[in-house]
């Protein structure tokens, strides 16, 4: 029976990237209810909603599934990784992206934000002493490639975008890569879902200020379509209650450097789903890039690649060697 279980269970390396592959897609799928809710709303009073509702949906469900002990913070790593996760990943990253967003192009946007794993490693350098490898370096840059294939900006779009606009976006990079740092650096202790929690909370209250701050023109919620409101709720929900703690929890297991790779599979999925749902065309460039991104992926994961290549192989000799052989024929 114990046999019988751990052939089931899952290895940590297949269940993490199921979860980067997930995290993209939840990740990939929210830019056209953005794009709706910020038809309605303001961008600041927006992203503060957006994690308003995401909190409230994590705190119901951590205080149903979890003991009390489990879900506060209890030792100053656990407050630091709170802080850090709020002001960074949450408020900074988020008031940046949606300010710097109203003000230049998406594709301009894309690769300003497509920056961010190239920062990771040099935060990851600066804070936890980590050196990425070369090969390691040419496969975060072959995957930023891939990226800037699939949205393929011109001169035009690059140019045309306001230049704050894109500092802003290249700030939000800058607190992603800075904050998932910072956030292995405070080594919390506790799990990465009431952690999130708490993060949410407290960034939703940081952007309610900043948006009270910057003057921000509100609307009564009650006179917002039924649009605006399912736009909310499909970003605070699958792209915010469910990804971040899946986000957080990649950052604590595999590190800021592999977690924030998932900046370049995000176009991917939102360029797929876009087909999917949306009827998009999808332009044979798109394939190219695909291509381009999971070669800089195998690049930064060619250990893992390696190591799971050989365990195939032996498990496949294993299995020949123990197949029966047929039995020679008899003479009569």
């Amino acid at each position: 029976m114990v046999a019988s279980v751990s052939r089931l269970a899952v290895p940590p390396h297949y269940r993490d990237a199921a979860l980067f592959v997930l995290l993209a897609a939840l990740f990939g799928g929210s830019f056209a209810a953005i794009k709706t809710g910020l038809a309605a709303l303001p961008p600041l009073f927006f992203a503060a909603l957006r994690f308003d509702v995401a909190a409230v949906a994590l705190l119901a469900y951590v205080a149903v599934t979890r003991d009390r002990e489990t879900w506060l913070p209890h030792t100053r790593g656990d407050y630091l990784g709170i802080a850090v996760a709020a002001a960074l990943l949450i408020a900074a990253n988020n008031a940046l992206l949606f300010l710097g967003q109203g003000s230049t192009t998406t594709a301009a946007a894309s690769v300003m934000y497509g920056l961010n794993p190239i920062l990771a490693p040099l935060f990851a350098w600066w804070l936890l002493k980590q050196r990425l490898a070369p090969l390691g370096a040419l496969g975060i840059a072959v995957a930023l490639g891939g990226v800037v294939i699939i949205v393929q900006p011109s001169p035009e779009s690059l140019a045309g975008g306001s230049a704050l606009g894109q500092l802003l976006v290249l700030g939000a990079a800058a607190a992603v890569a800075l904050g998932s740092v910072g956030l292995q650096w405070v080594e919390p202790r506790m799990d990465s879902v009431p952690l999130t929690t708490w993060a949410m909370a407290g960034g939703a209250v940081l952007l309610h200020l900043t948006s009270l701050g910057a003057g921000e023109a509100v609307p009564p919620l009650v006179s917002l379509a039924p649009a605006a409101v399912l736009s909310v709720l499909a970003v605070a929900i699958p792209s915010t209650a469910i990804a971040y703690p899946i986000y957080f929890g990649l950052i604590g297991r595999v590190g800021p450097v592999r977690a924030n790779l998932v900046a370049y599979a995000v176009p991917v999925f939102a360029t797929l789903l876009g087909w999917l749902l949306l009827g998009e065309v999808l332009s044979p460039w798109t394939a190219v890039g695909f291509l381009v991104v999971v070669a800089g992926f195998a690049l930064v994961e060619r250990a893992v690649i390696r190591e799971e290549w050989l365990r195939l192989r032996r498990r496949f000799a294993a299995s020949e060697a123990d197949r029966p052989t047929a039995d020679p024929p008899c003479d009569d």
